[in-house]
């Protein structure tokens, strides 16, 4: 084959390098039949010398099904899901599987779209983030006959399988620690509500257990768009300016939180004396901050570990069996902005 031939690689090609018939290059590339070492050393070297890659479609047609698992996302932005792939890919790489990565923004009508499109080519699993779909949405999953878990979440009836944390009982365990300290003035910052499921769960459980205690929030700021720092110091310092008596401010993630804890630092504030606050996810790159934040960890890397788990094994055997619904426990760090007595 001439270096400037622009047509495709073909098992001819690596049979005439490798000097052995087109069947048994299939074979040592399908991994399948008896074929000794030597011969398949000489096949893997000659593919690797011309870079040819085996057509996965072509096999797929009889199976029905590519070794590709969906992995679908809100964001790659935000820096939870990252921590979350790493998680899948750590299984998947011991496995024939490769995750593929589709982002939805937060929109149902872009999920409904990525997932329609990743179906189409027919993969052996999906990981999709959230229990809340369009009904389109649940339809597909549903009729897939792939297995399905949702992650990050357990406050619900998943479709198939689902692997997270109760974000309502997130809420209500850190109330409670804010509670136990004595703060009784608090607000709270966080994403618009109707996009964002989860940190709407956390704020209900948050809010159910204040009220359980007699409290009620103080005053409350939802914003769109990414986490940012910026958006945590304005809605801090416009929030103060609003009721000055706030001795707690809760944040729905980490990065509005680390804003938040800049603007009070710049306005000499004693934390977490005259002001504690906290945020959600424990995000490790913030562990360099002035002061440490109180959060909560998500989970995040299990959470990605476990869901791959559960498609390998189902995929290995669809038979196998394995728990529906797994929930993790997420932990509190006090860090240096929630008192402790």
């Amino acid at each position: 084959m001439s270096n400037d031939d622009t047509r495709p690689l073909t098992l001819r090609d690596v049979s005439e390098a490798s000097g052995v018939s087109e069947m048994t290059v299939s074979r040592v590339l399908r991994n399948r039949g008896d074929v000794s070492q030597a011969t398949r050393e000489k096949v893997l070297e000659a593919a690797k010398a011309l870079g040819y890659v085996p057509n996965k479609i072509a096999g797929a047609l009889a199976s029905q099904r590519v070794n590709l698992v969906a992995v679908i996302i809100p964001s790659l932005r935000n820096m939870v899901f990252p921590e979350v792939m790493s998680g899948i890919s750590a299984v998947l790489e011991e496995t024939d599987l490769q995750p593929v990565v589709g982002v939805t923004d937060y929109l149902p009508e872009k999920e409904e779209r990525v997932l329609y499109e990743m179906l189409s080519w027919r993969p052996s699993g999906v990981i999709i983030a959230g229990l809340e779909h369009t009904d389109a949405s649940k339809a597909m999953l549903k009729a897939s006959g792939i297995p399905v878990v949702e992650i990050m979440d357990t406050d619900g009836t998943p479709i198939d399988c689902a692997v997270g944390i109760s974000h309502r009982r997130a809420g209500r365990e850190m109330a409670k620690a804010i509670l136990k300290q004595g703060y009784q003035n608090i607000g709270f910052m966080g994403t618009k509500m109707p996009l964002d499921h989860r940190a709407r769960k956390r704020f209900e459980g948050f809010t159910q257990a204040l009220a359980k205690e007699g409290v009620e929030i103080a005053d409350q700021e939802f914003y769109s768009g990414g986490s940012a720092l910026q958006k945590g110091r304005e809605m801090t310092k416009a929030m103060l300016e609003r009721e000055p008596e706030l001795d707690f401010l809760y944040y729905s993630n980490d990065m509005i939180a680390a804003g938040g804890l800049m603007e009070l630092l710049d306005q000499g504030i004693d934390i977490p004396g005259r002001v504690g606050l906290a945020g959600f996810n424990g995000v490790e790159l913030l562990q360099g901050l002035p002061r440490q934040l109180a959060t909560m960890d998500a989970c995040r890397t299990e959470i990605g570990t476990k869901a791959a788990q559960i498609i390998a094994a189902r995929v290995e055997d669809p038979k196998a069996e394995v728990e529906r619904i797994v929930e993790l426990t997420p932990k509190l760090t006090f860090g240096d902005t929630l008192k402790r007595r």
